[in-house]
């Protein structure tokens, strides 16, 4: 029997269980001091004070934004309902998104450069002046589009995982349709169980249910359903959903048979996405995992022949 190693692993064990212990000791004091504090009415502990600095910090931002975007904001008012609805689809409801974004691109074009120029490093101030002036504007652009590039890839990403989630929304909406419930109940209800897997859909259904209660014709309010959403696949939906309700069709069968059809398209775009996979991978492959292979494989064999060849050469 091995009885160093024995005695290593019992030490080693007895370390580990000892931390954990410790660990879970003082994170259950952390919590009976912390509910102590709150029953007895006492000072918040720490975490929530950052959290409050944190969240007063935020709003203090957002006001400074506020207040520069609605003096900076588009006067046109097509630019702005279109800034208004590029949000919108991003998923940013608020009414004072459009001034918020306005205020960031304009601070972003004053705020960078002058950042730069400011508290650059000492080996940066002795750069030409063209090269000086070229990274200021070159900041300053970054600020201007800088939010309209992060707004682009917010609205694909959220279409993205909209198209995700539709199929699974429309294969639960045709079972609560097939179990009896109206087409409004049924949205309701999968806008409710939808919310873990698939939340983005999930609050867009909602505000479709949300808006059938308050009154608004069906037809009106899938309407701004594809225009809040703005992708084509719901607009093909909306319009299936408008015709079925017009032409008292069977709502059922003509979501089953959209449903299949858009499982079909997920499909194909899963296997559009693998082939094109090796095209993707062929430049890292080539310029950053075949040479370190190459070095691997070859260097020992190189610096051999070096030390054989070398000295037999030069006698």
């Amino acid at each position: 029997m091995d009885w160093p190693f024995l005695i290593a692993l019992s030490v080693f064990a007895t370390c580990v269980l000892t931390m954990v212990g410790a660990n879970s000791y003082y994170q259950g004091r952390v919590k009976v001091q912390r509910w102590r504090q709150r029953v007895e009415g006492k000072a918040a502990p720490r975490s929530d004070l950052i959290r409050e600095a944190i969240t007063t910090a935020t709003n203090r931002a957002l006001a400074v934004l506020e207040r520069v975007g609605r003096a900076t904001k588009p006067t046109d008012e097509a630019e702005y309902s279109r800034l208004r609805h590029a949000l919108v689809t991003a998923g940013l409801r608020s009414s004072l998104a459009p001034v918020i974004f306005s205020g960031t691109r304009f601070l972003g074009v004053l705020v960078l450069p002058l950042g730069f120029f400011l508290f650059r490093p000492d080996s940066m101030k002795t750069l030409p002046v063209t090269a000086t002036f070229l990274a200021l504007a070159i900041l300053a652009l970054t600020g201007l589009y800088g939010p309209n590039i992060w707004l682009q890839r917010s609205i694909a990403r959220r279409k993205e995982r909209i198209q995700q989630g539709l199929p699974d929304a429309l294969d639960l909406m045709v079972v609560c349709i097939e179990a009896g419930l109206g087409l409004d109940a049924a949205i309701n209800r999968v806008g409710e169980e939808i919310r873990i897997a698939h939340k983005e859909l999930s609050d867009e259904i909602r505000l479709l249910s949300l808006e059938l209660r308050t009154g608004l014709t069906r037809q009106q309010a899938l309407r701004n359903l594809s225009h809040r959403i703005d992708q084509e696949e719901v607009k093909s939906l909306v319009a299936l959903l408008i015709q079925t309700d017009r032409f008292g069709t069977s709502v059922g069968q003509a979501l089953r048979v959209h449903s299949d059809s858009m499982r079909k398209r997920r499909h194909l775009r899963a296997e559009e996405k693998a082939a094109k996979l090796p095209v993707k991978l062929l430049f890292p492959l080539m310029f950053f995992i075949f040479p370190s292979i190459f070095i691997a494989i070859l260097g020992p064999a190189a610096i051999n022949m070096t030390r054989v060849l070398l000295p037999a050469l030069s006698k």
